[in-house]
């Protein structure tokens, strides 16, 4: 288990270098001349020439990711162009706000969206598998946006019981904190949860109807054990894989409703840095998502041989 995990950590380096490639050659296919954008309104023609040699744009396309990539290899991101802030800097700061709301989310998708799954799975045609199959459909075409300002309307307008925007951090308000992420965070883990309900169910029909699960039953095993510790234990693993995937994409696509709830978080700072053209801020920003993604794969790997012990062979 040990060497496969390194070799998998080992893979991710060339991702990540072709990975950085794609981000650096793309983003010089913007229109526009950035120094140009860079200058302000005036566009006066020695601060142009300042930031055209500072971001070495008369270089070619290889010299420039050059100079990125082997300052990025020792631990520096640059700095902002608008803030005047190392990357790394805000991006510290951002991204721990984006990751509790999407942990949250997750916590959210994955309380709602197993033990449904199982029930459908269970009671299959019966009234409790329509009714999770109506509540799964309504999760996925329910838009993030639309739900987000329903709950601001409910819970926050009519009821006041929690606070229709903003961010508290947790050091200061651990109970302000959850006050304002519970309704992004149920948002955000909506969908997913009827995504995940939808696999748990089918991975729970395929494990149920196989032959271990007849003779367990046969043995006199309780149902519940059956279903705990027999027929949820290998339905997992579709599941696992599935909620490692989801939570990268957490990670970087929860842009809109940060809007909405107005959450200094991640993936606004990321769209704020493509409108201003804040190149190094957008190209350390996608390669930390994409180590997001990475390393939440190497834990799905991790989680597969911790629930399937055939794997540890």
């Amino acid at each position: 288990m040990f060497k496969f995990l390194v070799s998998r950590i080992l893979s991710i380096v060339p991702t990540l270098l072709l990975v950085s490639m794609m981000v650096f050659s793309l983003q010089q296919l913007m229109p526009g001349d950035p120094a140009k954008i860079l200058a302000g309104e005036e566009q006066s023609p020695e601060v142009v020439a300042y930031f055209r040699a500072k971001l070495h744009l008369d270089d070619s396309l290889i010299t420039r990711y050059g100079y990125w990539i082997k300052d990025v290899m020792s631990g520096d991101f640059g700095v902002s162009q608008r803030t005047e802030q190392p990357v790394l800097q805000l991006i510290g700061t951002k991204l721990p706000v984006t990751f509790e709301l999407a942990t949250l989310a997750m916590f959210f998708a994955l309380l709602i969206g197993i033990p449904t799954g199982i029930l459908s799975a269970i009671y299959r045609g019966s009234m409790i598998d329509h009714a999770v199959n109506v509540i799964a459909l309504w999760g996925l075409s329910t838009p993030n946006f639309w739900l987000g300002i329903l709950m601001i309307l409910f819970f926050s307008v009519f009821l006041g019981w929690l606070p229709a925007s903003g961010y508290v951090s947790p050091v200061d308000d651990l109970w302000g904190n959850l006050k304002t992420m519970i309704m992004p965070a149920f948002v955000l883990g909506n969908s997913i949860a009827a995504v995940i309900m939808r696999h748990t169910k089918s991975a729970m029909l395929g494990v149920l109807s196989s032959d271990y699960i007849r003779t367990a039953r046969a043995k006199g095993l309780s149902e519940r054990s059956v279903i705990i510790k027999h027929a949820l234990r290998n339905a997992l693993m579709p599941v696992i894989t599935l909620g490692a995937l989801e939570l990268g994409t957490l990670l970087s696509g929860a842009v809109l409703t940060e809007q909405i709830f107005s959450i200094p978080g991640f993936g606004k700072m990321l769209v704020d840095a493509v409108f201003n053209r804040d190149y190094l801020v957008v190209q350390g920003t996608v390669l930390v998502t994409a180590c997001g993604y990475m390393f939440a794969n190497v834990a799905a790997d991790f989680a597969y041989f911790m629930v399937n012990p055939r794997l540890r062979k």
